[in-house]
């Protein structure tokens, strides 16, 4: 039995199968954790969703900021953009089906001191906060108002987290940490303009940018976090407590596979 994590795999599903035949991975006794962004813009979002649910009982997926967009668009209140290309999985006979699934799965997973999440967590959040607050987007998204918070899901404010929000505001904010941080302060203010391996500029508020996890952080010794999303990083934090999986498959540039028991990594080039 082994217990492995990919990263960003967005519809790019001959290299999931690639790793996943290099790792030889058995559905039936091996796991496989994903840090979301399971679709769009690869060269095949239904067959790579597909996967995923049909081994369900042998993923943990969390979600991350295209698999919401997808959502939102599904639910008929995200506007497509001109570079996603998810229409496989809109028109699919399944598609109801598909989508049912991805919609139940949560933004932040835990098992022991392994921390799954797509974007990343703010300084200022332990564990157990995290865990918390990613619970109240999973109960809306599970519930009657889902549709609300697609409508209200998009945008960049609050960008800053405080116990004393309340409502969609709340949410988004929550959303935007687990789902899009890249950079951010030490209190946890939001840098969501940059993107690349250097921030645009070097301070917010007279506070110093820094990549969420170069920041001292509320984490226990000995948790590990398993993320995604930051495709420039190519997978580099130079921690053993932050590993980032996102290496740019969809750009061009390679998929990985890492094994959390043994901390090693396969990984197939990709296509651009």
């Amino acid at each position: 039995m082994a217990n492995y994590v990919i990263g960003d795999i967005q519809g790019c599903f001959g290299a999931l199968e690639c790793v996943l035949e290099k790792a030889s991975f058995n559905p039936t006794v091996d796991t496989l954790w994903s840090v979301g962004d399971l679709i769009n813009r690869g060269s095949d979002n239904l067959s790579t969703l597909r996967w995923f649910y049909t081994h369900r009982a042998s993923v943990q997926v969390v979600l991350g900021n295209h698999d919401l967009h997808l959502l939102a668009v599904a639910a008929g209140v995200g506007k497509p953009s001109k570079s996603d290309n998810f229409q496989d999985i809109l028109t699919a006979p399944d598609a109801e089906q598909l989508l049912n699934w991805l919609q139940q799965q949560p933004l932040f997973f835990r098992e022991g001191n392994d921390l799954l999440v797509h974007a990343g967590i703010p300084p200022v959040w332990s564990a157990e906060k995290s865990e918390q607050l990613a619970a109240e987007v999973s109960d809306c998204l599970r519930g009657p108002y889902a549709k609300r918070f697609f409508k209200t899901m998009y945008g960049n404010e609050p960008a800053r987290w405080s116990p004393h929000l309340s409502g969609y505001a709340r949410l988004r904010v929550i959303t935007n940490y687990l789902t899009r941080m890249r950079y951010c302060t030490a209190t946890g203010l939001l840098d969501l303009k940059s993107k690349g391996p250097e921030p645009r500029h070097k301070k917010l508020q007279k506070e110093k940018i820094a990549p969420w996890f170069a920041h001292p952080n509320a984490l226990a010794k000995g948790e590990r976090v398993f993320f995604g999303h930051w495709a420039s990083l190519n997978g580099h934090t130079q921690s053993s407590q932050f590993i980032g999986l996102d290496t740019g498959c969809v750009w061009g540039q390679s998929m990985t596979l890492y094994c959390r028991d043994t901390g090693n990594a396969v990984s197939c080039n990709c296509r651009p």
